[in-house]
């Protein structure tokens, strides 16, 4: 694979009616079982770098030391190491330094820091997290491949996996799965005009 196709990817748990947080901000109903948990896991092996938005850094930055807990299972441990080796970009508006294992603030706009990425590397994919950083790489037509885990809940409103406002994106279903607790993933390969 050529640096340029090294593939820019999206993926998050969301509800049924299309919502990443309800409208209480909460997003205690995504929490994954066993089964939906290695497959994420699955999915964070073949990352080689992660954007992150502000508030997922924050959220995340629990992996820092979870497998340092007494109680902390394989899955958690297993996530936790993997979660720290992958290299972080944060992209943030009021952040002026971050912290984190192999965690950077980016310097570079969205667009030139994918750019900057793939010249530099095609190892692994450049993974999307947070839904206003995943908004604005949509709106730019930075994304190669969305990955919904569509959950079996309706939550009525919150934070939106696809944003308003968006153009037409034409899709090729790439593969799904459904998993034993309803959760559906699917993939979701962009088509652009002339590839």
């Amino acid at each position: 694979m050529a640096p340029a196709d090294r593939l820019v990817t999206y993926s998050m748990n969301i509800s049924l009616d299309g919502y990443i947080v309800g409208p209480d901000g909460g997003f205690d109903w995504s929490e994954p079982d066993e089964e939906v948990f290695a497959a994420h896991t699955g999915e964070l092996r073949g990352v080689g770098v992660h954007l992150l938005g502000r508030r997922l850094h924050e959220t995340m930055s629990y992996w820092e030391t979870a497998d340092q807990e007494p109680e902390s299972g394989y899955s958690t441990v297993e996530w936790a190491r993997m979660w720290r080796a992958v290299p972080k970009v944060v992209f943030s508006r009021t952040l002026t330094e971050v912290t984190g294992t192999n965690t950077r603030l980016a310097t570079r706009g969205l667009a030139e820091e994918i750019a900057a990425l793939r010249a530099e590397s095609d190892e692994g994919e450049i993974a999307l997290g947070g839904a206003e950083l995943a908004a604005a790489a949509a709106a730019a037509d930075l994304v190669d491949e969305y990955r919904p885990f569509v959950l079996p809940v309706v939550v009525g409103g919150g934070r939106p996996y696809w944003p308003e406002g968006l153009d037409r994106i034409d899709l090729e279903h790439v593969g799904s799965r459904t998993f034993g607790n309803g959760v559906v993933a699917s993939r979701y390969r962009v088509v652009r005009p002339g590839a």
